[in-house]
């Protein structure tokens, strides 16, 4: 016969492994003192009107008047990285972090009580490095949200042969090459979501591999897609199915080729994007309609 196995807790020289584990004792700690709590937060889902849904609007989302307060259960985006792109516009630091604090609070206002935010960003530079994705942390926290975790999407072999790497085998100046990007998590109000009369479609094998805190898979092909910075569909497919439920909806202010929108799609999800640029916004219905028109195929 199996032994039941003994339940974890907090300790001053650390647990093993963590079974039923009991922590508070370290929420109880200075550390977590000034920590802000999260502020009170209806609990009331709104709907969007259906014409308003699975479509991408090409306009801001600083302002999204399409949709309700409470209405949407996950954003997923990668922010243009104002690196002089083609899509880029040339801000300053402070002019970008504005612009996102901008379409971020919109974000939070729209989200239900317990919505997550993913955030996938690189930071940039090296005279100095510029750490977006600090600065984004920082932003998102004072504008209310509460700061779940960060994964580092390793992108390994797929990261390019870059050479930029200072002076070669001399410690004179040498320069880091980044392999990796930051997908950043934030919750807006409760910690969790009522799971009831909701299914989640994410596997055991899924969810074992996808709560571990670094992700491992190739980047995607500007060329193929036709947008300079595009997110492979693995990326926002795994925050998906860890992230919400059957037929939430998910939003995406930062749309580009559509990417988000398209892991919705073949998810169950309902979706809804922004892409302030027409030619982006063309190259997104056009992916989104050829994965419509293959799954109509598989269902005949």
């Amino acid at each position: 016969m199996k032994r039941p196995q003994k339940k974890t807790s907090t300790s001053s020289f650390g647990t093993s492994g963590r079974i039923s584990h009991d922590s508070s004792r370290f929420y109880k700690s200075r550390l977590y003192e000034a920590q802000g709590k999260a502020a009170p937060s209806s609990v009331t889902e709104n709907e969007i009107a259906s014409d308003n849904l699975n479509r991408i609007f090409c306009k801001s989302s600083e302002a999204m008047e399409e949709l309700p307060d409470q209405s949407i259960h996950l954003m997923i985006t990668s922010p243009p990285y104002n690196v002089s792109k083609e899509y880029d516009e040339d801000f300053t630091l402070e002019e970008y972090r504005q612009l996102l604090q901008r379409v971020f609070k919109e974000t939070h206002r729209v989200l239900v009580n317990g919505g997550r935010a993913c955030i996938n960003v690189a930071n940039v530079g090296r005279k100095p490095y510029i750490p977006f994705h600090a600065f984004i942390a920082q932003d998102m926290i004072e504008l209310g949200y509460q700061m779940r975790g960060e994964i580092i999407w390793n992108k390994g072999s797929s990261a390019g042969p870059s050479t930029a790497w200072g002076s070669w085998q001399s410690a004179s100046n040498p320069t880091l090459r980044d392999v990796h990007e930051y997908i950043l998590v934030f919750t807006k109000g409760e910690y969790g979501r009522n799971g009831k009369s909701r299914n989640s479609t994410i596997s055991r094998e899924e969810f074992l591999e996808l709560t571990k805190s670094v992700w491992s898979f190739s980047a995607e092909s500007a060329r193929r897609v036709g947008h300079p910075a595009p997110f492979p569909v693995e990326l926002p497919h795994r925050l998906i199915q860890l992230y919400s439920f059957e037929w939430d909806v998910v939003l995406d202010p930062f749309a580009g080729s559509g990417t988000t929108c398209l892991a919705a799609l073949l998810t169950n999800r309902l979706f809804v994007g922004y892409e302030k640029k027409l030619a982006y916004v063309k190259i997104a219905e056009k992916r989104i309609r050829e994965a419509q028109d293959n799954l109509a195929r598989l269902t005949d």
